[in-house]
Formats: C-alpha cells, structure tokens, sequence
C-alpha cells in the first residue's frame, strides 16, 4: 500500500503535469486561429490561378501539355505524404501513416513502383525504419511555413513528373474539418486532369473561356502556369495539414488535462482515506495504550 508521502508526491506531479497539458491546449489553439486564416488565405490565389489555367485548356483546343494527360502506363507513382515533426497530436499521424501504408500495399507489389516525397520528422522516420524508397525528404518547418519553406522540394516534385520518374503523383495529408475532426485525405496532384475536363472538388467557380485575353499566347501562359500551381496545390495541402495537427495537439492536451483533474480527484480521494485511516490507528492505538495502563 503506498504510504501518505508517496501519494501526496503523485498528486503534487500530477498537478505539475496539468499545467504543462493546459498551457499546450492554450498554445495550440493560437496556433489553430492562426493556421486557419493562412490556409483561408491563401485558397482564392489557388482557386484564381485555376480558373485561368481551365479557362485556357477548355477554351483553346489546340494547346495541350504533358501536366494535362493521363499517361498510357503508370510505371512509377509518387507519394507526397505530409505528417508532423512532433509527437502529443494524437491519432493525426498515426491515421494518416497507416492509410498511406494501406494504400501502397494495396497498388503496388515492389518499391520500384513508388516513391515518397515525406514533410516531417514522423513520416520520415516511420518509412525510413520500413526501408521504404524516400526520394525528397524535409523536417524543421516552422509552424506558420511560408511558401519559400517549400519551393525547393514542390519544384522538385513536379519536375520529377515532367522528367517522367513519376507518372502520377499524390497528396496523403489532414483535411481539416473543425478543431476536433480531422480527415485523411489522398489528392490527386499529378497529371491535372480535372483541370482538363473542368471538374474537380478545387473548382470554386466555373471556367469562364472568354474572359481572358493572352499575351503572349495562351501556350506560353500554360507553360508558365501549370507547374505554379500544382506547387500552390502542395502549399495549400501543407496549410491545410498545419491547421489539422494544431487541432489534434489541442484536442490531445484537452483530453490530457481532464484526465489528469480525474487522477488528481482519485488521488486526493485515497489520500484523505489513507489519511483517516492512519488517524484512527493512532487514536486507536492511544486509547489501548491508556487502557494497559489502567
């Protein structure tokens, strides 16, 4: 039976541990505020630039691109999978890696197949310790990114399409639907064939074919645009995971912290009990010692 010192030396750790839990549900619901005006942001840029680029495909029946068209065989599918650097967010990397694993297992029979593009140190760690083919990798990126964080590896990405290491690529990331719920979500980023038929869960608005005039010409613009914004797409996907993991942090720190008011009660409880019972022992014991003297 633990004596009135260790339990009172559990309930003072048990409180310094709350605080900790508080204050990172405070932190990361600033975080969240703050991770959801930049993801609301920066969509109309997104939304703006698709909106040209399909005003383009479907009004000019003779410019086409090879970010546009599905490829006969798919010999080689690339992953950008995007998780967090830290742990404490609950089930928001867990879910996510094990959706991504279930998804490569069931498409392709060989690491010739695949390829990864990981953002953050859990993704990378979890498919380094697989021997899983990780071909760009990025870790350390600051909680508010800025599109420069990632220019370099989205860059790469789509090149790696356009030079045909990749055949298709896909997004594994976080949707955010509010600051308790967070769904795993695969996009399809490369080839942007959605654009091409004028679909698309992205589409705010309708191609509007006529409104724009080109210059210099609407195959140069589409050169130029295409591989801007499926980087946009990548940034935008990276916004959305950041508002996602703050969410998870704040829901787990919540749950942290309640559960630990439970364990400071049941602990409190045992204490006053064990307290009262080693009064009445002594009492007990005072009114037996008094009894033998008589």
């Amino acid at each position: 039976m633990a004596s009135l010192k260790d339990i009172k030396t559990r309930i003072g750790s048990t409180k310094k541990t709350k605080q900790i839990t508080k204050a990172m549900e405070m932190v990361s619901a600033a975080k969240l505020n703050r991770a959801q005006g930049k993801a609301e942001a920066f969509q109309p840029y997104t939304d703006k630039i698709r909106e040209v680029v399909s005003s383009i495909a479907a009004g000019s029946d003779d410019v086409s691109h090879p970010m546009l068209t599905d490829r006969e065989k798919v010999k080689k599918t690339g992953y950008i999978v995007i998780t967090s650097d830290r742990g404490l967010c609950g089930a928001y990397n867990s879910g996510l890696l094990r959706e991504t694993m279930r998804t490569i297992n069931k498409r392709h029979k060989s690491t010739d197949e695949y390829g990864l593009i990981v953002m953050g140190r859990v993704g990378r760690d979890f498919f380094k310790k697989r021997n899983m083919p990780i071909f760009q990798e990025i870790i350390g990126l600051p909680d508010q990114p800025d599109y420069t964080d990632i220019k370099s590896i989205a860059s790469t990405t789509v090149q790696m399409f356009e030079d045909e290491l990749f055949d298709e690529v896909y997004i594994h990331f976080n949707h955010f639907v509010s600051a308790i719920s967070q769904q795993v979500t695969e996009s399809k980023l490369l080839p942007l064939t959605d654009i091409a038929e004028g679909e698309g869960e992205e589409s705010q608005t309708p191609a509007r074919v006529m409104d724009y005039i080109y210059e210099p010409d609407a195959g140069t613009i589409l050169e130029q645009l295409l591989p801007h914004y499926a980087e946009s797409l990548i940034f935008g996907a990276l916004l959305d995971g950041k508002a996602s993991e703050f969410g998870a942090r704040m829901s787990a720190m919540r749950s942290a912290t309640d559960n630990a008011d439970n364990m400071i009660g049941e602990l409190t409880l045992k204490y006053n009990r064990a307290r009262q019972a080693a009064i009445t022992q002594e009492i007990n014991e005072i009114v037996g010692g008094a009894s033998a003297q008589n």
